[in-house]
């Protein structure tokens, strides 16, 4: 049913497991073949780049071996470049997939654009709160208080 290269890549992921300081995460899954597959990116701020991508997988030969390859596959492309990467191009890479499990080249082309959407929503909201603290002008109440005396005098009333 599956070629050398997929078993080889479903024995020895090259990708798995999670990222720390992560800053793009794509989750994504199917529900009718419970495929579920998270792939976590590192992206060079400066360049735009992606530096690292690994991934978690639940599910069957096809899911772990197109989610490891896309994982390879997205290594130092600019975002534009790694959301142009299809699941035809998955499929290439991995040297075929049975028509049964296409759907997993599938998957693993939605996580890769879902972990790219999570960057930019990162990266928008920080550039929005930025913005906002830069034309928020903060003002400084200053009370001043002065000291009032007051000097009281006597009056006696003599005889009315």
């Amino acid at each position: 049913m599956y070629n050398d290269k997929v078993l080889k890549i479903f024995e020895n992921p090259r990708n798995a497991g999670s990222l720390p300081g992560a800053n793009g995460v794509g989750k994504v899954g199917n529900v009718k073949c419970g495929d579920i597959m998270k792939i976590f990116i590192k992206v060079d701020e400066k360049e735009g780049t992606i530096y690292d991508a690994k991934f978690k997988t639940f599910g069957c030969v096809s899911a772990i071996a197109s989610t490891d390859t896309a994982c390879e596959m997205i290594k130092g492309k600019t975002l534009e470049q790694a959301l142009k990467i299809t699941n035809k191009d998955v499929i290439d890479a991995l040297g075929g997939l049975p028509a049964v499990k296409i759907h997993c080249s599938v998957l693993a082309q939605e996580a890769i654009a879902a972990a790219v959407a999570d960057y930019k929503k990162k990266v928008n909201r920080a550039a929005n709160r930025a913005a906002k603290s830069k034309s928020t002008v903060k003002t400084k109440t200053t009370i001043k208080t002065t000291k009032v005396t007051t000097k009281t005098t006597s009056t006696k009333k003599i005889g009315m």
